[in-house]
């Protein structure tokens, strides 16, 4: 189906399967199309992981969460590319046992924000039913969480080819106009309720490290223009003292200490984010050629996953 590539495209795109370098201007696609999400309806528990399986609440001890906090259980929305993929799992456990929050997510490994505009034609890696605007119709959540790195791989159709590297400006602009539409569209689904978009912003780029920076700009712009929230989960994800230099371990953080399947590398104080062969990804597990949800502890996703958590939390 696809021609053979050289020894390095090879393994440079088995490094970005799933979520792909957009300043790479190659146009060519990494080496597996996008999977549909886990489940087709509304997700009642998790897939557990092995090592880290706990039963999720019951619906009523959500309430009774909600209750003891003094606030309404929120219903959020997971929407976004192979990082929000392997995430679902630990965020949606997470929100549940936190905030005794209802949660759904339809994450599709590769897209980007116009595969879940409504009216983006047929060029879309999202199938209608999954777009952002009918999912809120169909779920009514409190909160849209939105997780995209950036991807403009030429496979990725509704982008037209458009890469960071080869046309800088116009990648910038097409995803400042892609937010916005994608922002309205929610909030026009949302009708008389009120449904807030979070937009998570990126970890460093390995790659293009500036790429990262202007498109966190964007999110954090276009919050502010739509009275929307951020969830810096890239900072906690990058060194401390540089927030978009790209790191493939980090000290490990005083939870991590205590916890030692959290804290790869004890003995060296550190943590592993990544794989040795994949800079982008957080999951510890090896890529499959199916996308799925991480299927083993990995504390980037864990330190991914409580960013949101926590702005969440705030704003509930």
């Amino acid at each position: 189906m696809r021609k053979l590539w050289s020894a390095g495209a090879l393994v440079g795109a088995l490094l970005l399967a799933g979520c792909g370098d957009p300043g790479s201007g190659s146009g060519a696609p990494p080496p597996r199309a996008p999977d549909a999400p886990v489940a087709d309806t509304p997700m009642a528990a998790p897939t557990p992981r092995p090592e880290a399986s706990r039963p999720a609440p019951s619906a009523a001890k959500r309430q009774r969460h909600a209750r003891k906090a003094g606030t309404r259980a929120p219903k959020v929305l997971y929407l976004g590319d192979s990082l929000a993929m392997e995430n679902q799992d630990d965020l949606g456990d997470r929100l549940k046992s936190r905030l005794g929050a209802r949660y759904r997510s339809a994450p599709y490994s590769g897209t980007t924000l116009c595969d879940y505009l409504e009216g983006a034609g047929e060029d879309s890696l999202v199938p209608e039913k999954h777009k952002a605007a009918a999912l809120v119709r169909a779920e009514r959540p409190d909160f849209v969480v939105l997780q995209f790195w950036g991807n403009a791989w030429g496979y990725t159709p509704c982008m037209d080819g458009i890469t960071y590297d080869e046309r800088r400006t116009e990648y910038l602009a097409r995803y400042r106009a892609d937010a916005a539409r994608l922002a309205a569209q929610i909030e026009g689904a949302a009708g008389s309720g009120r449904t807030r978009v979070v937009w998570v912003l990126q970890g460093p780029d390995p790659m293009t490290p500036d790429r990262v920076r202007r498109v966190n700009g964007v999110y954090e712009a276009r919050a502010r223009a739509s009275d929307d929230l951020t969830a810096d989960a890239g900072r906690a994800v990058a060194p401390a003292s540089a927030r978009y230099t790209w790191a493939e371990k980090l000290p490990c953080t005083p939870h991590e200490k205590r916890n030692p399947e959290f804290c790869t590398d004890r003995g060296q104080g550190r943590t592993a984010l990544h794989r040795g062969d994949d800079p982008l990804h957080f999951c510890l597990a090896p890529t499959t050629a199916k996308s799925r949800p991480c299927p083993v502890r990995s504390p980037g996703i864990r330190r991914i996953t409580m960013a949101v958590a926590d702005a969440l939390a705030k704003a509930s």
